[in-house]
């Protein structure tokens, strides 16, 4: 039975070796014919393979050989690139080493000048500083002189006022002669007039120093301290005025020769035709020259502040009561001609020179002939 199954097995593989006898035989025609078709390929030196990279060895031989030409001069060009950028990177370094120093530099300048500023701003300082000190110790001495020409002046024109008092009592010859007086009737109208005009005077000044110590401040705010000063001397002196007027209560009107002497001189004002005595005249004469020192003194604070010319914007100018009692004349004609010599000596003090009046030993005053076209006083006999 197995000796039967084997020789089936023999036959088979027999048969088949028979039928692929004739494909085996073809096959390998076929593989002669593709070597005959195909060049033939350079042989390879030895160890050619071994020596270049995997990369090198891809496409054809050709190719190869010039990529293998050209291969150093672009590792040429890549060392080059390489070394340019380097040069440009350190190039690009030491310019940012030099804006660095040179930043450095003017910061190093600025520091200097800023310390050379703030050095010199403070000898600046110093120095406006000192010369503050002595522009107010001047002033403080100027204003102390113009105290005592301003008393000096003030017992001169008393005795001016005396004088010329007796002179209305005299005739030309020097011979006494009776006086002319006023009836008792007009001289109580005087004296009711007079109490009037202080009562008046009284309520006004007290409203004046309240303005007078606004302005003061707008003065303080606006760094004018030489006029400041000055408002503060003119504001002390109101207050003086005011408690005058306090004793002027119980004056003793009966006994004043001015309510009973009649008038001596005629001028004009505005127009309008005025009477008056000697009294009187002496009253407008001291009104025209404390103007006159008033003004002197505020033109030369304006000039010290540097401030322009105006002698409309002074509170002196503006009150023109230094000096008015409430006795004599009317404040309306007191102000006037306290303005016409305000006006005059303003200009004088802001200029520096003496245009419209005179310094006899520190004392200030109008000259007599610019006094005399101002009031022009006409003699009534």
């Amino acid at each position: 039975m197995k000796s039967k199954t084997l020789q089936r097995v023999l036959f088979a593989v027999s048969a088949l070796a028979v039928a692929g006898a004739p494909a085996v035989a073809r096959a390998d025609d076929d593989k002669k014919q593709d070597k005959q078709d195909k060049p033939d390929k350079p042989q390879k030196k030895e160890g050619q393979d071994k020596a270049q990279p995997r990369e090198g060895r891809q496409g054809p031989p050709e190719e190869r050989h010039q990529e293998e030409k050209q291969a150093p001069p672009e590792r040429e060009q890549q060392r080059a690139q390489g070394r340019e950028q380097g040069q440009a990177e350190q190039h690009q370094q030491e310019q940012r080493q030099r804006a660095q120093a040179q930043q450095q530099q003017q910061q190093e300048q600025r520091q200097r000048a800023q310390a050379a500023e703030q050095a010199q701003a403070q000898a600046q300082a110093q120095a406006r500083q000192q010369q503050h000190e002595q522009q107010r110790a001047q002033q403080a001495q100027q204003a102390e002189q113009a105290r005592q020409a301003r008393k000096v002046r003030q017992a001169q024109q008393a005795q001016q006022a005396e004088q010329a008092h007796q002179a209305v009592q005299r005739p030309a010859s020097g011979a006494p002669r009776a006086e002319a007086r006023l009836s008792a009737q007009r001289q109580q109208q005087l004296i009711d007039l007079q109490r009037t005009r202080i009562q008046q005077y009284s309520a006004r000044l007290a409203a004046q120093q309240r303005l007078a110590e606004q302005r003061a401040a707008q003065l303080q705010q606006q760094n004018r301290l030489a006029h400041y000063r000055f408002q503060q001397d003119y504001l002390a002196r109101l207050r003086e005025q005011e408690a005058s007027l306090a004793r002027a209560r119980s004056y003793d009107y009966n006994s004043d020769p001015y309510f009973y002497t009649a008038p001596t001189y005629r001028y004009v004002r505005l127009g309008r035709t005025y009477e008056t005595n000697g009294y009187g005249a002496d009253l407008l004469r001291q009104a025209v020259n404390y103007g006159y020192d008033e003004g002197y003194r505020a033109g030369q604070a304006d000039r010290q502040d540097g401030y322009r010319a105006d002698y409309r914007n002074a509170y002196a100018y503006e009150d023109a009561n230094y000096g008015y009692t409430g006795m004599y004349v009317d404040e309306s004609e007191y102000n006037y001609y306290f303005r016409q010599g305000f006006q005059r000596g303003y200009a004088d003090g802001y200029n520096s020179r003496l245009q419209y009046g005179s310094n006899a030993n520190g004392t200030l005053g109008i000259l007599a002939s610019v006094l005399s076209a101002i009031l022009n006083l006409q003699p009534l006999r």
